[in-house]
């Protein structure tokens, strides 16, 4: 059986007050189930301090080399030797904004892993792809180049149709969970992954509201959450706390 997995996608959000007024409230409640939190890469010695140990701290990004001559890029054996569990590599906003190409996501998901790092992997189609029938086809390039030569049971999928990203506009669970059998399967017939056993989370406006509708769909085994990983009690609320 696959576990129910919420990842908090903070983005470059939070103050260092935030923080902790974030992990007073869940102690304060006695929140206790497995979290994961993705901070601004300059909160994550304050998370690694603070959190409490059901929470996992990770990265939003890294680079795909260990040392050099790369100013600003965050190395994945740093993030390891720090205290770090996971990082979050290929979400949509890296693909468009900053444009990182399929090739250098292979190569930062390969040194991730190599650094022993948990890698949430993270695919998603625009509107326009959508309505013109391009969902498996861009789905499917974006697993096959991303994840080539990866074979690891450190890898989690997430699924974010970037039309749904901080828009308020959700996928229905019954389109979600279409698209998630359709991932599901691709890895199966495509890559080295353990279909069966990789997690596969949702991203796109996941609330408290719709989440048990969501993460009760068979090929849905949790989210990748931003706006509503920003609040102790909406983040405990994706639990049904």
């Amino acid at each position: 059986m696959r576990k129910t997995l919420v990842v908090g996608n903070w983005k470059m959000n939070q103050s260092l007050s935030d923080i902790t007024n974030f992990f007073n409230s869940v102690k304060e409640s006695g929140f206790s189930d497995e979290a994961w939190i993705a901070p601004q890469a300059l909160h994550l010695s304050k998370l690694i301090e603070v959190a409490p140990k059901n929470f996992k701290t990770g990265a939003q990004n890294c680079s795909y080399e260990n040392t050099g001559a790369f100013t600003g890029e965050i190395s994945p054996s740093s993030l390891k030797e720090l205290g770090c569990e996971f990082v979050i590599i290929g979400h949509s906003e890296r693909r468009a904004i900053f444009k990182e190409t399929h090739d250098e996501l292979n190569l930062k998901v390969k040194k991730a892993l190599e650094s022993h790092l948990k890698v949430i992997f993270c695919i998603g189609e625009t509107l326009e792809e959508r309505e013109s029938g391009k969902i498996e086809a861009v789905l499917g390039e974006q697993l096959k180049k991303g994840l080539e030569g990866v074979n690891s049971s450190d890898v989690i999928i997430a699924y974010e149709p970037v039309w749904a990203i901080g828009t308020g506009v959700t996928a229905t669970p019954a389109q979600a969970q279409e698209t998630h059998e359709f991932v599901r399967s691709f890895l199966a017939k495509e890559t080295a992954l353990n279909a069966e056993a990789t997690l596969i989370l949702y991203g796109g406006s996941v609330k408290p509201d719709n989440a048990k509708e969501l993460f009760s769909c068979a090929d849905i085994d949790g989210g990748l959450v931003g706006g509503a990983s920003l609040k102790a009690e909406s983040f405990m609320g994706l639990y049904g706390k």
